[in-house]
């Protein structure tokens, strides 16, 4: 299985390496440079708005389909009809229920015009990613390295065309970004279904009440964990528009949205070992194989990438934020400094968390595989009152870097709650020598970035020399061995005959 993990983390994040940075340092980043962070952090705004929301779509259904296809690949078949006619009611629920708790915290035309449309995304999103967990599930997961990036590709495309073409003949607005994201998920939505389709064999909805009963039974749990990490992850720009003055609070969750930006574009790449590890851990758990190696491999690697990133990523926080958001028209230089020096402190705080939301893609998803729902659940609710709280208390007071502590804690607590919590009940153990190499690459790294930074040489050359060393610091220190990696990588033969 560890092997199968590494062939096909690797198709997955070269694909995503090379899609998804490109869409969000280059399409959504110029998108808001060209209409601006208020304009911008109304979108940013009203889309955290409607992820509160997501759980409806879906009531836990992906989670539990995933797992439950990975452990029995015969339920694809018995159950696709009647789930895809479930996500149908749901679809309709939502957008009305989103449509009116827009209008009762009183958004206005303009936000609810937007709202009406990310909603009809979400619906869209929700739909693809119920695709591909039967996708994966069935350990198709060539397939589903390339449905991960196809909205994205096209979104590329399509962006492109709106922001350096003429095709609009007027300028760009934030709807349009919005109507490109409805295209871009209806096609991948088609290819999806497509897929699915070849293996289900069965192409109409079923509406069966007793079936749908029966499901969102099952998912109930999975439910409740997606609502409850949605509040705790997407609720500091929600608050920040809420809690701040009209004015004050688009233009600081605009800012915000910079940071965040660099945060998420990590997040997504870390995102997809949870969804290798899921059906994988799922799989081995029933069979009752150990799972040690597989969680000390995927652990290794993603706490090396995660760390190599937000280290790096804070050494140089502000000539990246200058790069990326560079002197706007009629904006003067006291202002420009300002700006970026508040969006480096932010982006320096979301860097730390990035790295404690890592571990969780690999310890969260070992509990969901293992279907410790109840126990995640009460997690995630402690993580939420937490959230809430800190929100309420710092982003009055420090705006859109209170927000930004805010998440750095609560992540941080989920990280360090979920490992607890996975070894106990899992019983696996990574060791005491394991973590002194973790704590040995972390200083030799930090130690090596701080001294890389006091050469005289152009920022770009010292950023991407730190980055090497990071790399360096890991193979050094063995936290991730290059012959481990290899022989995983080649054929089952080849590896019989060079031993």
């Amino acid at each position: 299985m560890q092997n199968r993990f590494v062939k096909n983390l690797l198709l997955l994040l070269t694909l995503n390496l090379l899609i998804k940075p490109f869409w969000i340092l280059g399409i959504d980043r110029s998108i808001q440079n060209r209409v601006g962070d208020s304009d911008y952090g109304l979108f940013l705004s009203v889309s955290s708005f409607s992820f509160l929301f997501y759980i409806l779509l879906d009531l836990g259904i992906t989670n539990f389909n995933n797992r439950n296809i990975a452990r029995n690949q015969r339920q694809l078949q018995k159950h696709f009809a009647g789930i895809m006619g479930v996500k149908i009611i749901l679809g309709l629920v939502y957008m009305l229920l989103l449509m009116a708790f827009g209008m009762i915290i009183g958004y206005g035309p303009a936000q609810m015009s937007v709202l009406f449309w990310v909603g009809i995304n979400a619906m869209m999103l929700s739909m693809i990613m119920y695709l591909r967990s039967n996708v994966s599930g069935l350990m198709l997961f060539v397939a589903d390295s390339f449905l991960s990036v196809l909205d994205r590709l096209l979104m590329i495309l399509l962006c492109s065309l709106l922001l350096w073409t003429p095709l609009l003949g007027r300028s760009l607005t934030i709807s349009d970004y919005v109507y490109a994201q409805t295209i871009a998920y209806t096609l991948t939505f088609l290819v999806a279904l497509t897929v699915v389709m070849r293996h289900a064999g069965r192409l109409a909805p079923s509406f069966d009440r007793k079936f749908m009963g029966m499901i969102l039974r099952r998912s109930a749990p999975y439910a409740l964990l997606v609502l409850l990490m949605s509040f705790y992850n997407r609720l500091e720009p929600v608050l920040i528009e809420r809690l701040l003055p009209e004015d004050s609070g688009l233009l600081q969750t605009g800012i915000y949205a910079k940071a965040f930006r660099l945060f998420d574009a990590g997040n997504n790449i870390s995102m997809l070992f949870a969804v290798l590890l899921l059906p994988m851990f799922a799989s081995m758990l029933k069979k009752k194989e150990p799972v040690a190696g597989l969680i000390r491999l995927s652990f290794s690697l993603i706490f090396a990438l995660s760390a190599i990133v937000a280290i790096s990523g804070i050494m140089y926080a502000e000539p990246l934020m200058k790069l990326l958001y560079g002197l706007r028209p009629g904006e003067d230089e006291i202002g420009f400094a300002a700006r970026i020096a508040q969006s480096a402190g932010i982006f320096s705080l979301l860097m730390v968390a990035y790295v404690a939301v890592s571990t969780t893609y690999v310890f969260g998803t070992l509990l969901t595989a293992n279907g410790s729902l109840r126990l995640l659940n009460t997690i995630a609710g402690a993580g939420v009152l937490l959230s809430l709280i800190m929100n309420f208390l710092l982003i009055p007071r420090y705006e859109a870097t209170g927000a930004a502590i805010s998440s750095l804690t609560v992540q941080t607590a989920m990280a360090v709650v979920q490992y607890i919590a996975a070894r106990r009940v899992v019983g696996f153990n990574l060791g005491s020598q394991f973590f002194i190499r973790l704590l040995a690459f972390l200083l030799i790294f930090m130690a090596s970035a701080f001294g890389i930074r006091q050469l005289e040489v152009s920022w770009l050359v010292s950023f991407g020399l730190t980055l090497t060393a990071g790399i360096i610091s890991v193979l050094l220190i063995g936290l991730v061995s290059v012959r481990d990696i290899l022989t995983h990588l080649m054929p089952s033969g080849n590896r019989l005959k060079s031993g």
